[in-house]
Formats: structure tokens, sequence, C-alpha cells
């Protein structure tokens, strides 16, 4: 895995995002994420946020990416990376979006936190790109009703050849339609 310059050198950040802490009257602690999508035309798939414990990264740089990491960079589904930080123990809460967001565009999720789960990440697929994507990594959460602002820059997964061709490309039809992930 490593930091995507090449073809994003335009956009050194591909999301701005602001994460508020706030208590609910319940005592139900959340953290509100809200992801702006600052690129020029890079698609984002649904966005996956996950509040866990401090210990827990998604992923390090330098290392290959896991088969859930992998599964996001190459088809936006962020399903198995939420099943695996949920069924290890690892995150409270997980929670994806429904849809695309699209440049210039914001959206807000909400996850659960308490005591031991103060770290949120973030990650999705950029379209069109074979396996690039964006991803905050373990940072700690606001404390009360503070807010933090965070820009991600785009990673390159290094689980496919750079090849930018819509064949090896998933993503809504109007930008590519190829194979996603492929475990090959």
């Amino acid at each position: 895995m490593k930091l995507f310059t090449t073809a994003f050198s335009t956009a050194l950040f591909s999301c701005a995002m602001l994460l508020t802490g706030a208590a609910q009257a319940s005592g139900d602690a959340r953290f509100e994420v809200t992801v702006t999508n600052i690129t020029q035309g890079e698609i984002f798939t649904p966005i996956m946020v996950a509040s866990h414990r401090h210990s827990t990264k998604i992923f390090k740089l330098g290392e290959p990416a896991s088969e859930e990491l992998e599964i996001i960079a190459e088809s936006g589904n962020p399903g198995p990376l939420g099943d695996s930080l949920i069924s290890s123990g690892a995150a409270l809460d997980v929670v994806a979006a429904d849809g695309v967001l699209l440049p210039g565009h914001s959206l807000t999720l909400s996850v659960r936190t308490d005591r031991k789960h103060s770290h949120v990440s973030v990650a999705s697929m950029l379209v069109p790109t074979n396996d690039a994507f964006f991803a905050v990594n373990g940072i700690h959460g606001p404390r009360g009703k503070k807010s933090k602002t965070v820009y991600s820059p785009a990673y390159d997964a290094g689980t496919e050849a750079n090849d930018e061709l819509c064949d090896n490309i998933p993503g809504p039809p109007f930008a590519c339609n190829g194979e996603g992930f492929n475990p090959a």
C-alpha cells in the first residue's frame, strides 16, 4: 500500500472530513462524521465509518492491503471490512452510506462511541480508478461537543495494475462498468 501520488498529483487531498462529538440525552455518545468530496472528478463509493479501539488500524502504509480493504479499493463494497471490524470486537459501531458521493457534495454519518472506542476510521473507493481509496485511519475523535477537521489523501492499495482501463474499473455506468474485486 502506498500513498497515491501519480494520478492524483493535482488533488493532494481527496476529502475533507469534519468530525464532531455529541452526547445524546440517553447517554449514548456519538461521533458525527461529515465527509466532503473535494476532488475535481472522482466519485466516492459508499463511505464506511467505524468507531473502534485505539489499537485498530484499517491498513498500515507500506504493507499489503488486507482482503477486506482490497474489496473496498477494487469494488467499493465496505461490507466485508465493516463486518470484520465488528466480528473481531475491534469496533463498537460501523455504518456505511447508502450511495455514492459526487465531487463537491457532502454527507454526514453518525457512529456510536464510548471510552474504549474513541477512535474513528473512514474509507471509500475512488471511481474511476483500479484500486485507489481514501481513508482516515484510526484518529482519536474529539472530546465533548468539540469538532476536528481532517483531510485525507488518496492511497493506492497496490492490489491491481494501475492501467485505469474501464474494463478493470467498477462503477456507475456513466463512469466505467468493469470488474470489481478480483481475488486472483
